[in-house]
């Protein structure tokens, strides 16, 4: 069963999704949500598989609402309005439903979100992701494919691929939400993602470099040193 969250403004809107959806029995509707600080509380409640998310609503867009989430679910975005169109696919959503929505649409998109889900659901392939937004780019990235978190203020630069946007989220809140298996707090500017750190180098004042895949040096103290060795494996 596809437990689903609807988030849509409009009341007719959410109506004709439920109308939609009740021809699909491996799909549970779990609750609707009509702004994005409702469904910030419904999403850490419910715990969805999916969203059928309205891209512009009062109060904030859909876009705003995935990057004050701590972990991103999987979406498929619903809304009226053609230019958000290439945004949503820049953002590797599932996909994107313009309103009207038609049946045979709306049944693909489902299909390709059961097996996502499905494939997320095993062990081996469960991965997490964090949603993006900087500026008008916006991006779901799988914290395995970021190698570097960097504070910069209140903010913190994400490294992945070739990208390094900005994320309104201090190292400090990441840190809480990150795997300390998989990254390392090499000092307070950096967090590190240990899959991605080729060579590590002592130096002379006692610490260690840790040199990642993209060739960036990260200095660890002396002190952070220690704690480094002592996850081994390097």
């Amino acid at each position: 069963m596809m437990r689903v969250l609807l988030i849509d403004d409009e009341r007719l809107a959410r109506a004709e999704l439920r109308r939609l959806l009740a021809a699909h029995t491996q799909v549970e509707i779990v609750g609707e949500a009509v702004n994005a600080a409702d469904a910030l509380r419904q999403i850490a409640a419910l715990k969805p598989d999916l969203v059928l998310l309205d891209v512009q609503m009062p109060g904030g867009s859909g876009f705003d609402l995935l990057a004050a989430l701590d972990e991103a679910p999987d979406v498929i975005f619903t809304t009226a309005f053609d230019r958000y169109a290439l945004q949503a696919f820049e953002v590797n959503a599932l996909d994107y439903l313009q309103k009207p929505i038609e049946a045979g649409r709306l049944a693909a998109a489902l299909l390709r979100a059961g097996l996502r889900i499905d494939r997320a659901a095993m062990p081996a392939r469960a991965a997490k992701k964090i949603f993006i937004k900087d500026g008008e780019r916006c991006w779901f990235v799988g914290l395995h494919d970021i190698r570097l978190f960097e504070s910069d203020g209140n903010y913190t630069r994400i490294y992945f691929d070739a990208e390094r946007p900005l994320m309104l989220r201090s190292l400090n809140q990441l840190e809480e939400k990150l795997d300390p298996s998989q990254f390392f707090r090499a000092s307070r500017k950096h967090i590190v993602n240990l899959a991605f750190v080729r060579r590590v180098t002592p130096t002379d004042a006692g610490g260690l470099d840790l040199i990642l895949s993209d060739g960036v040096a990260i200095d660890v103290s002396r002190r952070r040193a220690a704690q480094f060795k002592s996850l081994g494996g390097f």
